[in-house]
């Protein structure tokens, strides 16, 4: 688990098997290839949620807190099927932009085909990693990212690459996980919960730590909410020794959603 590449081919490999279930799940049922829709906060309320774009792998709502104003452009890193890319559209209005990167090409065109039902013209998807972004420097007002710099090994050169992107004085909104004390072993090396952002996970204060030496200022937690994980998902990874011994760790799982200014 420790090569960059390994773990770039586990991710590819599970959002591609959940984009190609979204995408026939008239005929074969749900989406739902990885148990962590627990993860997610509730789009009901939020203007411009596109079902059919919703996958349910998100822990946060950054478009509810990342001051998107009409006329912005919007970044959304790993971007899925589009939901949070479509939530932004709405907040940006027609004269605006929102440019949705993902590395994975099912993802890619998934998102596409949504936007081809939605007919905006100020909407684009593009193939890329995070970690050299087919972005422009100092192009973007806002970038919006959930759940998804877990999965990047290099998370230096993810924010490095923010700011780069990002125009002077623009700003950054993520949500993602943290952790706080050591996980398991066992659930650091398993794929399914890398995929799943919790062996991605790294702690909190290095995690804030690695934003401030991109250069980043007034780096501010906006929200943050504990995650516990169910024995039906720990028992899939841990053997009853494992999960006895997880339990007496003083381990936190959180979700935190995070502001800062270039």
């Amino acid at each position: 688990m420790e090569n960059a590449n390994q773990i770039k081919n586990i991710v590819k490999e599970k959002y591609g098997e959940i984009a190609k279930a979204q995408g026939e799940k008239s005929c074969c049922g749900s989406s739902k290839v990885v148990d962590y829709t627990m993860f997610q906060d509730s789009y009901d309320n939020l203007e411009g949620h596109v079902q059919d774009a919703d996958l349910g792998l998100g822990c946060g709502l950054p478009t509810e807190v990342a001051g998107i104003k009409t006329g912005d452009t919007v970044l959304d890193l790993g971007c899925g099927a589009g939901n949070d890319v479509f939530v932004a559209r709405t907040l940006v209005g027609n004269d605006g932009k929102v440019i949705g990167l993902d590395m994975t090409e099912d993802m890619i065109e998934l998102a596409e085909k949504n936007n081809r039902k939605l007919g905006f013209g100020n909407v684009e998807f593009r193939l890329g990693e995070i970690e050299k972004m087919p972005v422009e420097d100092d192009s973007i007002d806002v970038v919006i990212s959930n759940c998804v710099l877990n999965l990047v090994p290099d998370k230096e050169k993810s924010f490095a690459e923010i700011y780069r992107v990002l125009k002077s004085g623009a700003h950054f909104c993520v949500s993602d996980i943290v952790i706080e004390g050591e996980l398991n072993e066992e659930l650091k090396k398993s794929a399914e919960m890398y995929a799943g952002c919790v062996a991605g996970a790294i702690q909190k204060d290095e995690y804030l730590g690695i934003i401030e030496k991109a250069g980043f200022k007034n780096v501010d937690v906006a929200k943050s909410k504990t995650i516990t994980l169910p024995d039906h998902l720990l028992q899939k990874y841990l053997d009853d020794e494992s999960l006895a011994d997880y339990k007496n760790r003083e381990i936190g799982i959180f979700s935190i959603t995070v502001k800062a200014e270039k």
